[in-house]
C-alpha cells in the first residue's frame, strides 16, 4: 500500500493552529488583521494544494500576498475614480 498523504486542507488547518500562540498575543485589532490573512490562506486553499511545495508556509505567503494585491488594485481604481470625478467641471 502507498503512503498516504495528508490533504492540503487539513496541512493548512494544522499549520495555522501553530500560529495560534502568536495570534493571542497581538492587539484586538492586530488579531483581526491575523484572522484576516489566515481566511486568505484557506480562501486560495486549492491554489496552495496545486503549488506543490515542500513547505505549507510559502503558500500560505503566497495567498497572503495576492489578497494583498487585490486590495491595491482595488483601492488604486477608487482612487483613481475620486480624481477623475473631483477634476471634472
Amino acid at each position: 500500500m502507498g503512503k498516504t498523504v495528508e490533504s492540503y486542507r487539513l496541512a493548512l488547518d494544522t499549520e495555522i493552529q501553530t500560529w495560534n500562540g502568536f495570534a493571542k498575543a497581538l492587539r484586538t485589532d492586530d488579531r483581526d488583521a491575523f484572522e484576516q490573512m489566515t481566511d486568505a490562506c484557506r480562501n486560495h486553499a486549492s491554489a496552495g494544494s496545486n503549488a506543490t511545495r515542500p513547505e505549507m508556509f510559502e503558500p500560505m505567503v503566497m495567498s497572503i500576498l495576492l489578497e494583498q494585491q487585490k486590495k491595491l488594485i482595488r483601492l488604486e481604481k477608487e482612487l483613481l475614480a475620486i480624481k477623475q470625478k473631483s477634476a471634472q467641471p
